[in-house]
């Protein structure tokens, strides 16, 4: 239940502060007191879209922020969703804030944590639930209707198993389908799946092979490169009019010269010491040449693989080996299929029918509880529905089963009749707006006494009833805060006295500005409130005994 709401700075809300109680809490106000603006702000908490405009300083943000003390259910419900955002989860209570900054923009956060509006708003569809007029329609909705039914029929978990198996089901009827079409597709384009297949496997490629040729190519151009590189250094060396020829007509010619000068000895000996370097430093570059394992041989047959290899990568558009490899591998299959296709085929369709039967079981107990609930429902309803001036309601809720469908087998049809010899309708052909929202009352009262609800706030869904029919709807909706927190928005005196806490929304005005503030009522404030919503004067004698005579009533 909400244990505290506090609104800053939001329209005509400077500083709001909200503290119900378990129970019944009724909130009153005149007409444009800013009732409707605080539902407006406890709406951002539901993920609703935020607006610039509600930002009433903007130099500063608007602040909506609520705590919820949680029940087990409720801790049990939000737990799994905070786990998958990693929202740290608090047993005892969450706090749900949301922040808009006067450009618009907005952030929602859980125990204080940023979050995304679809995380807050799967927590808060847990925690609180908004009952407004409009919300009266929900009860022509089949998707609604089935959901009562499942929560009356505890189907949770049913309803989990059944969307699982119905899951695998479809992905089997998928599985065959596609099957079937590949099928029909290979078999027509079986000589081309064929002559591809034959174009690739007759290349016996392995993995990552052009990628090794590459290399391998890379290292015998190397090896050529170096053996190239080696014998032009011997030739230079050692070769026609190379080095060590030049070097010994020099010799000859210093040789000349030392015999007829002592002093060329010198430079002699060292052309000697030069031209023996020289040649053996050419004697070793020839060995290294020769030793070298230059294979042009193996270079050509490298190229000519590679370029069979690219032909194919071109022409099939794979960027690899492996590439063509897989496809191959595809290509096998699709021949396979074309060669064991009835075979395949009729295992998909087992495979999908056995999936369907299991799917129905589920379908069909879901079903059955759904048409025991919907029987029980009729019953339940018009009991609640008679003593809140509905005396001839007559309820028909058809379930009717058809084909597997996401939610089951089921069609649900509500159809009520409220005035005598009138044949049961669809709830938007046949009621007014009074009656459906009397109507979703007794629905709302059942539910909390089957099911695990949020707090649920009523926004004036007394609207068009008065006398002892109010009185009634008061008292019920007491009867439902026994089970939950409830805070009901109204009008009505009668509905406003059945509340175990009273809260007043009013205007204030300074000299600038107008505000809006909230005010939790004494039991002598109440008595006056009671007799200004009887009468419209808080202090008039016959008023303030009327108020009593109400107050008295639910002692």
């Amino acid at each position: 239940m909400i244990s505290s709401l506090s609104i800053t700075n939001y329209v005509l809300i400077r500083s709001l502060e909200l503290n119900p109680e378990s129970g019944l809490n009724i909130i009153t106000g005149e007409t444009g007191a800013g009732k409707s603006i605080m539902l407006g702000a406890l709406s951002l908490l539901r993920g609703a879209r935020a607006d610039a405009r509600v930002v009433a300083d903007p130099s500063a943000k608007s602040v909506v922020e609520a705590v919820f003390a949680l029940d087990p259910a409720s801790a049990s419900a939000i737990a799994p969703i905070l786990l998958d955002a990693d929202i740290d989860m608090n047993s005892d209570t969450c706090i749900i804030r949301r922040e808009v900054s006067p450009s618009g923009r907005s952030r929602a956060f859980i125990n204080d944590i940023p979050t995304t509006l679809n995380v807050l708003e799967a927590v808060a569809d847990h925690l609180v639930d908004i009952h407004s007029q409009h919300k009266n329609l929900l009860l022509a909705r089949g998707d609604f209707q089935l959901q009562v039914l499942d929560r009356l029929a505890d189907n949770s978990t049913l309803l989990a198993e059944y969307h699982k198996a119905f899951a695998e089901y479809r992905q089997s009827l998928h599985r065959y389908t596609s099957t079937r079409d590949a099928i029909a597709a290979a078999r027509a384009d079986a000589d081309f799946i064929r002559y591809q297949f034959e174009q690739i496997d007759a290349l016996n490629l392995l993995n990552n092979e052009d990628v090794d040729l590459e290399a391998r190519r890379a290292d015998l151009s190397a090896d050529a490169a170096l053996t190239d590189n080696l014998i032009a250094a011997a030739d230079a060396l050692d070769g026609d009019n190379s080095v060590v020829e030049i070097a010994a007509r020099a010799i000859d010619a210093l040789t000349s010269l030392a015999q007829a000068n002592e002093a060329y000895e010198p430079l002699l000996r060292r052309l000697e010491a030069a031209n023996v370097e020289i040649c053996d430093i050419a004697d070793t570059i020839s060995r290294q040449a020769a030793d070298c394992r230059s294979n042009p041989e193996e270079i050509e047959e490298i190229d000519h693989r590679l370029s069979q290899i690219n032909t194919l990568k071109a022409r099939h558009h794979c960027d690899s080996v492996n590439g063509l490899i897989a496809l191959r591998q595809q290509l096998a299959d699709r021949l396979a299929l074309v060669a064991d296709g009835d075979n395949v085929l009729h295992q998909r369709e087992m495979e999908a029918r056995r999936l369907k039967r299991a799917a129905m079981t589920i379908a069909s107990e879901l079903s059955s509880r759904r048409i025991a609930a919907a029987q029980a429902l009729q019953q339940e309803l018009r009991a609640r529905a008679i003593p809140l001036g509905l005396p001839n309601l007559v309820c028909d809720l058809a379930v009717e089963t058809g084909k597997l469908n996401p939610d089951g087998i089921d069609a649900v049809d509500f159809r009520f009749a409220f005035n005598k010899n009138q044949q049961p309708l669809q709830i938007g052909q046949t009621a007014s707006g009074g009656e459906i929202s009397r109507l979703m009352l007794a629905l709302k009262s059942i539910l909390a006494e089957k099911v695990s609800l949020p707090t649920i706030i009523f926004d004036e869904i007394d609207t068009g009833v008065s006398g002892d029919v109010a009185r009634r709807m008061g008292r019920l909706m007491a009867q439902i805060g026994s089970q939950m927190q409830v805070i009901a928005i109204t009008h009505l005196p009668q509905v406003a006295a059945c509340g175990k806490a009273h809260f007043k929304v009013a205007k204030h005005d300074d000299d600038t500005s107008t505000s809006t503030f909230v005010q939790r009522l004494s039991p002598e404030q109440r008595r006056h409130e009671l007799a200004l919503m009887v009468s419209g004067d808080p202090n008039d004698t016959t008023a303030l005994a009327t108020a009593d005579s109400l107050l008295n009533q639910q002692l």
